[in-house]
């Protein structure tokens, strides 16, 4: 689907979720036949002619301004992430001669950053959630099962939300799957959004969709959420549970590239988890991968 299909699926996804009287709007009972606000409602409150919505939802107004972006946005009452995600679908760059698509990297100074963080797990994901590199820690917690030289492989790098909804390790990790789940569909909708036209996110996407029901179902919703700080518990295989709080940190000018940082509480079983799994990683020892990797 292209941005503008993108847009209409967005908006009309935005509308269905609001009724009426959410709206300060009378109702007059009787059966709706459409979920939600209606398009001349929230032309209406928008303070817009209902054709100008209309056209707005179908993608011909590529030129709406933001008087009127930020109007639908109020109404709908869209937060932070899906006012941007708004704003991208609205305004879709023009469309250049696309090159062939180099393998992202990071940089030399980016990778000793996380190797620096010692018995911290700390990670670097791609624009499209590839892990391009890891500390051994972050490979323990979160993949110990995969080999550890794979984001270092173009064809073999680890996705996280490939892994989240298609490797069981991970359905397993995580305490509230269904939870992290919802946060990782939000934050890949609003990637997609930034770049509607990319071969490798539409492949991603599309492989997801086929492979994947709960991935599909939630990918229909239309959820946009950045990825910000958060505390998961983990259920992990070697040290048992502990609950981490990820810190996400865009790196300014590396096309997208985010550093994830986990910590536990000081003081904490957590932390004394996270501490035996640091002790068994620098052992390297013999159990740890074959206990992973079941």
């Amino acid at each position: 689907m292209d941005g503008q299909g993108e847009l209409g699926e967005f908006l009309r996804s935005r509308r269905a979720r609001l009724q009426p009287e959410d709206a300060g709007l009378p109702t007059f009972g009787g059966r709706r036949r459409v979920p939600g606000l209606r398009r001349e409602e929230l032309a209406h409150l928008a303070g817009v002619s209902a054709g100008y919505y209309t056209r707005l939802e179908q993608g011909q107004s590529p030129n709406a301004s933001d008087a009127v972006l930020d109007a639908v946005a109020r109404v709908l009452r869209l937060d932070e992430a899906e006012r941007a995600h708004l704003y991208a679908l609205a305004r879709p760059k023009a469309r250049t001669r696309r090159e062939p698509a180099r393998p992202e990297r990071i940089r030399p100074g980016v990778h000793l950053m996380i190797d620096s963080f010692g018995d911290v797990p700390a990670l670097v994901m791609g624009r499209f959630l590839d892990v391009l590199g890891w500390n051994p820690m972050a490979h323990a917690l979160l993949a110990g099962h995969l080999d550890f030289d794979a984001p270092n492989r173009p064809a073999d790098r680890p996705n996280i939300a490939r892994m989240l909804f298609l490797d069981p390790h991970m359905r397993e990790l995580y305490g509230d799957w269904p939870r992290k789940a919802r946060s990782s569909v939000a934050d890949l909708r609003l990637i997609a959004g930034r770049h509607p036209d990319d071969p490798g996110l539409t492949a991603l996407i599309g492989e997801l969709t086929v492979r994947s029901p709960e991935f599909a179902k939630l990918w229909a919703a239309h959820s946009v959420g950045d990825c910000g700080t958060d505390t998961r518990v983990y259920h992990h295989p070697m040290v048992g549970t502990m609950a981490l709080h990820a810190e996400f940190m865009t790196l300014p000018n590396d096309g997208g590239q985010r550093v994830a940082v986990f910590n536990a509480e000081p003081g904490s079983p957590s932390e004394a988890a996270l501490r035996l799994l640091a002790d068994l990683t620098a052992a390297g020892s013999p159990g740890i991968s074959q206990v992973l990797a079941k």
